[in-house]
């Protein structure tokens, strides 16, 4: 392995010496090196994330001064706001664009496809990835995918509008309702393709980190974010493809004629010819993905989050091995959990408490991870800086977003909150803003390693405090008003005076909802400001033991100048007795006598 190790170097280090000039096309556009590929990733993502935000500020305005004329509204969605009143429409077809660019254009692609791509030939020891041309070919299928998701929100009809898990029959039937038809179709080529991107990405990061690590860098000494991106990516593999099914064989029932999924249609009292089909099918196909969907977005933020706790508690990672054996546990339970999102859907008792024993499972690997970040931080020598809030906000998130889980778990309990409130302050929680925190996290910490520059603190601080009290300001009463009853994605309550009492707590979810919107401008102007103008960043500004710190500040492709430095010792040499420096980079040979530690 050696052999191919030194020749793959040689090559890479060759070519960037003497072969190519680089145009701006070849190294800004299309670009094969894995650190510009992971920067368009991000910004990519970033504008994806900015209008998924923007929907659902509109949404959350609707929902708590419903009827009430929004200059906004009219400004923007002009057809579909007659008078800045917002049609019901529309309503769902923004929050089903909103679900859909969350979770997959920002939480998957921003997410993975940033950090994957520029932390694991960094931080294996690789001079790229095993195939830049099959990542540059994911990144610009991903910009395909969400190029026709956005040119969705044009279409005269509307954009798709069955809730971003497009159930069947609203998402099967063209003529259901307006978003269902060219619009509906739009998304579907859109998450095709999205998802040929998604496995293309994948399987570059498996080769990569199978057959590229450096000299010393055996699996025991990755990372805990190579371990968490390689699990990542071989959960995508195995379930992705399921989705594209179940978006294949819905083209076929809306454009050829085939019933996978409906049965017995009547659209005003005329029976339509479909027969044999079953919706529930469907869904079995979409939770197959979308459950282990979950973890495909919080795995990479639990990996950053450790690394970066590590390095700013100046402490080894507790517990590095039930580290690793909790991701292969939570990616193994995460294929067999789907279930309980269809509690509701006619499911046999028994089978019911099948998913209820699996899921319940899964929380003990979870568990098992959040107790050793608390064991991590405990004692440490803290380094507060934005990196380190948002990754403890992390924590407190996915611990207080989990706790619901284990009631949305239990199929007899999920049954009374099913499709309220509670369940959007569980997801959103558990998912939606912890993984958003690991992404922050991730950029304030890699900021200097992609840019060379170092992001303003100050901005950091007030972005963190702001940002986490109106996370807890808009999710936190979500639970009492879906306990009280209060139903999901219905685009007005005013016609039940069962839930009047509720509409002014509607009103502060919204108030908390605009400023934590409000606020993310700060974040946008410092992240886009200090490429330019931020500090110039050293080699190793947070005194890291990683290997991607003893790479240049000045970008080349190939990493390293001269030869790959050589691994040997493990990743958390942290405050380690007998040296005189409170951190030991991975390339520092071992002292006579000294002992490799292993948590």
């Amino acid at each position: 392995m050696s052999a191919h190790e030194d020749n793959h170097a040689h090559e890479a280090h060759d070519d960037h010496g003497h072969h190519h000039k680089e145009t701006f096309v070849t190294k800004y556009i299309f670009s094969q090196d894995h650190k510009m590929i992971a920067k368009q990733y991000l910004i990519t993502g970033t504008i994806m994330g900015v209008i998924g935000v923007l929907m659902s500020l509109m949404f959350r305005m609707q929902i708590a001064w419903p009827e009430e004329p929004n200059v906004l509204f009219e400004a923007l969605l002009g057809k579909w706001a007659p008078e800045g009143v917002m049609d019901a429409d529309i309503y769902l077809a923004l929050v089903t664009i909103h679900g859909t660019i969350m979770v997959f254009f920002v939480l998957t692609a921003g997410l993975s496809g940033t950090f994957s791509n520029l932390l694991i030939p960094l931080q294996i020891g690789a001079r790229d990835m095993a195939s830049g041309f099959l990542n540059m070919v994911s990144y610009w299928l991903f910009f395909l995918s969400s190029v026709i998701m956005v040119i969705s929100l044009f279409v005269e009809a509307g954009p798709a509008a069955a809730g971003w898990t497009i159930y069947p029959p609203l998402s099967a039937l063209p003529m259901a309702q307006g978003g269902s038809g060219m619009g509906m179709t739009l998304w579907l080529v859109s998450m095709a393709i999205f998802i040929a991107s998604s496995l293309l990405g994948s399987l570059n990061y498996i080769v990569t980190v199978i057959n590229l690590r450096t000299k010393g860098m055996s699996m025991t000494r990755l990372p805990l974010t190579i371990w968490a991106f390689f699990v990542t990516a071989i959960i995508g593999v195995i379930s992705f493809p399921v989705l594209l099914s179940a978006a294949l064989l819905l083209i076929m029932d809306r454009s050829f004629g085939t019933s996978f999924f409906l049965s017995d249609i009547f659209i005003q009292g005329e029976v339509l010819h479909y027969q044999g089909g079953s919706p529930v099918l469907f869904e079995h196909l979409f939770w197959f993905l979308g459950h282990p969907e979950v973890y495909i977005v919080i795995l990479p933020a639990m990996g950053l989050v450790s690394e970066i706790m590590a390095s700013n508690s100046r402490k080894p990672i507790f517990g590095y091995r039930a580290m690793i054996a909790s991701i292969l546990a939570i990616a193994f339970l995460s294929t067999i959990v789907w279930g309980h999102h269809m509690f509701i859907s006619g499911m046999n008792p028994f089978l019911g408490s099948v998913f209820t024993f699996t899921t319940l499972l899964i929380a003990i690997p979870s568990a098992v991870k959040a107790f050793n970040w608390i064991t991590t931080l405990w004692k440490g020598n803290l380094q507060m800086n934005p990196a380190m809030l948002f990754s403890i906000g992390f924590v407190s998130t996915f611990i207080t977003g989990g706790l619901t889980g284990i009631i949305l778990g239990d199929s007899a309990l999920d049954i009374n909150v099913h499709d309220t409130y509670f369940v959007v302050a569980h997801f959103h929680l558990v998912m939606g803003i912890s993984a958003l925190y690991g992404m922050f996290a991730g950029i304030y910490h890699w900021y200097p390693k992609m840019f060379g520059r170092m992001l303003n603190k100050n901005l950091g601080y007030i972005h963190f405090w702001i940002t986490a009290v109106c996370a807890y300001g808009v999710f936190f009463p979500m639970h009492f008003i879906g306990m009280a009853g209060l139903p999901r994605r219905y685009y007005t309550n005013s016609n039940f005076p069962l839930f009047d009492d509720l509409a002014n707590v509607n009103v502060i979810i919204t108030i908390f909802a605009l400023v934590g919107g409000v606020v993310q401008i700060i974040y946008l102007y410092n992240f886009f400001s200090s490429i330019f103008y931020g500090k110039k960043a050293v080699q190793n500004p947070w005194k890291s033991t990683t290997l991607e710190w003893t790479t240049p500040v000045e970008h080349m492709h190939g990493n390293w100048p001269g030869d790959i430095p050589h691994v040997y010792r493990w990743a958390y040499d942290y405050s380690k007795p007998g040296h005189d420096i409170d951190f030991v980079p991975q390339n520092i040979p071992l002292k006579e006598g000294e002992e490799e530690l292993q948590h």
